[in-house]
């Protein structure tokens, strides 16, 4: 019997060659700049979303992965088991289009669990990596999906942006939350809860805003080991400098990973994004 397969979405934004080498399927979604369309990490770059929205000189959006394409993920996978976890069916028709997938597959054998992480990024990552560690030992289509579930349910998601204009204009936060981040020289800091984008607090600089962010993934970490993911869009030395602060605060750190979004979740935080996750072991 074949291993159960694992296939994730571009979202995920797992370190560079995870998913090659622990054969993990990656769904791109979409991305829209003006008239031109193109797929996450290939076509669409991070510099391009950033630069389109600094300058304002086209429309940018995001679109869902077809059902097609992930029904042609689910047959190259080489397995008639699969786990596939996606970002936030609350922030994405991804999940809905997968599960529209599984449905067709399953005239073909192939039986699809679907996840619904209820987080983003690496809140994501990190539930499909559990999975693909859980299939690479063995583990059956209950276990794969229950590590997934597990561990997206330990997994904190904490970001700052400098403005919440691009969340408002995505419909990815409501228009009564992004007034929070209106007064002057307020900077609004964010957390995924139950799968949606949530005002945490308000501070004053973005100075604070990165002091505060490792003050709130040591809350968030607790006692225990962790594995912890620092993201930015256009902002490396905020991340590095975020990254090394967690490092001296964090005595059972694991893994940490520190990377640029991606175009789709770039196109909806804006320039000068960070984001701390922080997955409980």
């Amino acid at each position: 019997m074949s291993p159960v397969a694992v296939v994730t979405d571009s979202t995920a934004y797992l370190p560079e060659g995870v998913a090659a080498r622990e054969g993990i399927g990656v769904v791109p979604l979409h991305v829209v700049l003006g008239r031109r369309t193109g797929v996450e990490g290939r076509q669409v770059s991070p510099a391009d979303v950033a630069a389109a929205l600094s300058e304002r000189r086209v429309e940018v959006s995001t679109s869902r992965p077809t059902p097609a394409e992930l029904v042609q993920a689910y047959r190259d996978s080489g397995s008639d088991r699969v786990v596939s976890v996606h970002l936030s069916a609350a922030l994405s028709g991804t999940h809905d289009a997968a599960v529209l997938a599984a449905r067709e597959v399953a005239q073909e054998g192939v039986e699809v669990r679907v996840v619904d992480s209820g987080s983003i990024a690496m809140g994501l990552g990190f539930a499909v990596l559990a999975a693909a560690a859980r299939a690479a030992a063995g583990g059956d289509l209950d276990e794969v999906e229950q590590a997934a579930r597990d561990t997206a349910a330990r997994t904190s998601c904490l970001f700052y942006v400098d403005t919440l204009e691009h969340l408002r204009r995505g419909g990815r936060i409501g228009a009564a939350s992004a007034l929070l981040g209106t007064a002057l020289a307020v900077k609004p800091l964010l957390h995924v809860v139950d799968g949606r984008i949530a005002p945490r607090e308000k501070v004053r600089t973005s100075a604070r805003a990165l002091s505060r962010l490792v003050e709130l993934a040591v809350e968030a970490a607790g006692d225990g080991p962790v594995d912890v993911a620092v993201h930015h869009l256009a902002a490396a030395e905020r991340a590095a400098t975020l990254a090394e602060q967690l490092r001296e605060r964090l005595p059972e750190l694991g893994v940490l990973h520190v990377s640029e979004v991606g175009a789709v979740v770039g196109a909806h935080v804006g320039p000068g994004a960070l984001a701390v996750v922080v997955s409980r072991r």
